[in-house]
This record gives structure tokens, C-alpha cells and sequence, in this order.
């Protein structure tokens, strides 16, 4: 990762990037569908989880078979398989398409390829943001590309800073998650455990970006301490985050913060850095 730098983030229209980032949510579950149909499960779900591929600039599952992995290209919305056996042309730009669409494709992909398709079709065990998608309406990527295109630079760019002080704590002998992005509420995040052995209790701190949600209608980086500290333990951040409260504890930096920054990156960094150590600190 040395030498990269961040990718120019513009500042998309709210509701436009709304519409992006829904949009991108529901494409991932078929990752998702994907990993817990085909991937043996684990208790955290942990197997559901994603990493952001570069070259592909999207979202990855784990292993499926072998090298397989079925991914999708956030900017266009373009599911893709990828590795042993994926052949070419295994992509399927879910442009104009519905899920329904989408689930058929995947299915024929998947029955060529040895694979029962019919393990694809179990429900989420989670809710999905209300969106018409969920009602057969078709993606619209082409309508909103350069709010896809925005989103990928959010998370190309998380990638890389989180990657690199995720590198920082390793070295400093914490034990460090890798940086995967969870289909549920589509963050990327990587969790340090400061306890050896989880045991419901052990304090951790949680590291990521959210690309938006209920509590914040914007992307946002966050750093959450565990167990949640109380309010009067919480040190001082520095002045591009805030202490989040309700309903969880984190500190938060959003994309209107981190856009008004002098020096976009060095500033976010140094705001993870900070924040992580101040939930270090908290967690006594």
C-alpha cells in the first residue's frame, strides 16, 4: 500500500448518494447469499463478511470453492466472479436489472459450476433499508453513477488509511481483525481485541467507515470502544470528531468534517489515531 494516495472525493448531493449507497447495499447481499449458501459458517458470521479487491474496486466474498469468489464492482454495480473455474465473461452488470434478474443469472452461473442453486434463496437474517428494490423496481446505476463512483473512492480510500494503522496496531503486538466489510449495515471495519480471550466482556476497539445510516445521512469514520464507557470517561478528540451517544458509543468523524479539512487524509488519520487511542484509554 505504500505510495497510495487518496482518491479526490467531490461531495455528492445527499439524496443522490443516499440512492448510491442503498443501492450498493442491496448488490452486496448477493455476496452475501453467496458466502452463507457455499461458505461453512461461523459464529460471528464472520463468513459473510467482505475485503475490498482493488482491481476489481468492490467487494469480494471469501473463498467459495478453490480460488472462487463472486464479487461486485461498486461503481457500476456489476457482479463478477472471479478465480478457479470463474471462465470469462462471468459478469453481470445489474444495471436495468432487478433482483430477480440478478438471482437467475447467479443460479445458472452457479449450477455450471457445480453448485446447488437453490441454497441461494434462505432470507437475510437481518432487515434491509426500505428501498423499491425490495419490490422488484430495477438498479439505476447509470443514474446514479457518480454517486457510485463517489462511494467506491469513500471506500477505496478507508481501505488504505484503516489498512495502514490496522498495520500500526499489529506491530505494537495488538491483536487486530483483518478489514472486511460487513453486509448488514455495510460498514468496513477492523476490530482490536485488547483482552486475550473474548468471552462476551473483553474490551475491544472497533475501527471503520460507515457509508451512512439512520444516525448520520453521510459516510463516516468511526472508532467504538467496548464495553461503552460512561459519558464523564470519554478524553477529548481532536476537533474533527465528536463523541456519538445515542445507542452507541463511538467516536465520529462524517463526511461533512472530514471535507472541510485542510489536509483531507492526514487529518482523518490523525483523528483514527487519536480516537483510538483515547477508546484505549477510556477502556482503562
Amino acid at each position: 500500500m505504500a505510495g497510495l494516495d487518496w482518491r479526490l472525493l467531490h461531495g455528492i448531493d445527499r439524496g443522490r448518494f443516499r440512492e448510491g449507497r442503498l443501492q450498493a447495499h442491496y448488490a452486496v447481499q448477493f455476496l452475501a447469499r453467496a458466502a452463507r449458501a457455499y461458505i461453512p459458517p461461523l459464529a460471528d458470521d464472520g463468513h459473510t463478511n467482505m475485503g475490498w479487491d482493488a482491481r476489481l474496486d468492490g467487494f469480494t466474498t471469501h473463498r467459495l470453492k478453490g480460488e472462487l469468489r463472486l464479487g461486485l464492482k461498486i461503481a457500476d454495480l456489476t457482479l463478477a466472479f472471479s478465480g478457479d473455474g470463474a471462465g470469462s465473461a462471468q459478469v453481470f452488470p445489474l444495471n436495468g436489472r432487478t433482483d430477480a434478474q440478478a438471482r437467475a443469472w447467479l443460479c445458472e452461473r452457479f449450477d455450471a459450476l457445480g453448485f446447488d442453486a437453490s441454497r441461494l434463496d434462505p432470507p437475510a437474517p437481518y432487515e434491509m433499508p426500505a428501498h423499491p428494490i425490495a419490490a422488484g423496481s430495477a438498479y439505476d446505476a447509470a443514474g446514479i453513477a457518480d454517486a457510485l463512483a463517489e462511494l467506491a473512492s469513500w471506500f477505496a480510500n478507508a481501505d488504505l488509511s484503516l489498512g495502514f494503522i490496522r498495520d500500526e496496531m499489529i506491530t505494537r503486538e495488538f491483536a487486530v481483525s483483518p478489514l472486511r466489510c460487513w453486509p448488514h449495515h455495510f460498514d468496513l471495519a477492523a476490530l482490536t481485541a485488547l483482552d486475550p480471550a473474548p468471552d462476551g466482556k473483553a474490551r475491544s476497539v472497533n475501527a471503520g467507515l460507515s457509508p451512512g445510516d439512520t444516525y448520520y445521512d453521510e459516510p463516516y469514520f468511526y472508532v467504538s470502544p467496548y464495553p461503552y464507557p460512561a459519558a464523564a470517561a470519554l478524553p477529548n478528540l481532536p476537533k474533527l470528531g465528536h463523541w456519538h451517544r445515542r445507542d452507541f458509543t463511538a467516536a465520529v468523524a462524517t463526511a461533512g468534517q472530514v471535507l472541510g479539512a485542510k489536509d483531507i487524509r492526514a487529518e482523518t488519520e490523525a483523528f483514527l489515531r487519536a480516537a483510538i487511542e483515547a477508546s484505549i484509554k477510556a477502556l482503562g
